[in-house]
């Protein structure tokens, strides 16, 4: 074998997509449901929110608010799933975008118990879109699973960006952020983006 067809053969097996032997539930119903909240901008807008917004507010909220967003948002993937009604799911996930934002913006010094409280007012909604959006046929328990994960690491994005807010400029950019959100929120909600 040359080492033309050697280079062109280890390319195809990296090009190859990989063969799940069992069900594919967990590559399906993870994959899918991690990639839900990634490929949702209101969902990133809000999360990435939660995640400055605790670093704002520093411990414990640094990393209270981003276990309970997820913690609330899974139950409310069950009611989802479950098919219960839950009115104006699409506002309420476009104004989590609004109101998040704005605490960034105005680094809203909230006692613990309101901030846990808007947080997981919000974190219902999201999760109920993801559980209302579960695809057909995979399993609930990885789908939600790939949801939280993506969630957690959305939130941890927000963090590490948000600790910039310790040196001048870097408070800048977190507010300029909080803006930047709180407009896409205004954006989704008049059904602009």
């Amino acid at each position: 074998m040359s080492r033309y067809t050697s280079g062109i053969s280890i390319l195809i097996l990296f090009t190859a997509m990989p063969a799940f032997a069992h069900t594919g539930e967990l590559a399906g119903g993870f994959i899918s449901g991690f990639l839900h909240p990634v490929f949702g901008p209101d969902h990133v807008a809000a999360m990435i929110a939660v995640g400055l917004w605790g670093a704002i507010l520093g411990a414990p909220a640094i990393w209270l608010l981003p276990v309970v967003f997820p913690l609330v948002m899974a139950f409310g993937g069950v009611l989802g799933i479950l098919g219960m009604p839950l009115p104006d799911t699409e506002r309420a996930i476009a104004g989590s975008a609004i109101v998040l934002g704005a605490t960034v913006l105005f680094a809203l010094r909230a006692p613990l118990w309101l901030a846990v409280a808007i947080v997981g007012f919000f974190g219902i909604f999201h999760g109920y879109a993801h559980g209302v959006e579960l695809p057909r046929g995979v399993n609930a328990v990885t789908y939600s699973f790939g949801f939280v994960m993506a969630t957690g690491l959305l939130h941890l994005g927000g963090i590490v960006f948000g600790l910039l807010a310790h040196w001048p400029v870097g408070k800048i950019a977190v507010r300029a952020a909080g803006c930047a959100i709180m407009l896409a929120g205004m954006a989704f909600l008049l059904g602009i983006a």
